[in-house]
């Protein structure tokens, strides 16, 4: 049975260890096949937040593509992908996707994405958020683009980063149907009477 493929991206936002943590999640589904690119500003952002140096990454992914092979199988339509995610993804990226401006492989494989109507989930980092940023959040949503911030959620009690980081992940996860053990869900409130 052919494994599913799954293009994950890395820009240069702040919030690296989420991509690093959601291949390390793939990694267990074996059933998943996972295609990795990195932008200049994700090394670096690497490099400054993670405790992963960028070999250690890159062995997290099934395949890696340079930034600059604009002719790598993701590069194509015909290359086919359950979709992509951007993780995390900056504002510039943001624009270049919006904008089509595919001068390096990940804008290209994202521009493939949207063309192709596959799912494209871009977990934008940026606060607060220009009328720039928002316009061309709108204008990418409105072709079907998941636009998917980290924000922070408290109703699962988190207690470390880690929980925090798996409720993201979690959130990417589901918009591809992949479970994950560790995602809590929400569950309800008990409806209680008032007195007044």
């Amino acid at each position: 049975m052919a494994k599913k493929r799954l293009v994950v991206g890395i820009s240069g936002a702040s919030g690296a260890i989420v991509g690093i943590e959601l291949l390390a999640t793939l990694k267990a589904h074996r059933d998943w096949e996972t295609h990795l690119v990195i932008t200049g500003g994700g090394e670096i952002t690497i490099s400054q937040e993670a405790e992963y140096d960028l070999e250690a990454v890159q062995a997290l992914a099934d395949v890696v593509h340079p930034i600059d092979n604009i002719g790598a199988t993701i590069a194509s339509g015909s290359f086919e992908t359950e979709g992509m995610v951007v993780v995390p993804c900056s504002m510039k990226t943001v624009a270049g996707i919006a904008g089509g401006y595919s001068d390096n492989l990940l804008l290209r494989a994202a521009d493939v994405t949207i063309k192709e109507q596959r799912k494209l989930v871009l977990v934008a980092r940026e606060s607060p958020l220009s009328t720039i940023h928002l316009r061309n959040m709108l204008l990418l949503a409105e072709q079907g683009v998941v636009i998917l911030p980290p924000m922070l959620t408290y109703y699962n009690l988190p207690s470390v980063i880690e929980d925090l980081n798996y409720h993201i992940i979690g959130k990417i996860l589901d918009q591809f149907g992949i479970p994950l053990k560790e995602f809590r869900r929400w569950e309800g409130l008990e409806q209680t009477r008032l007195s007044f």
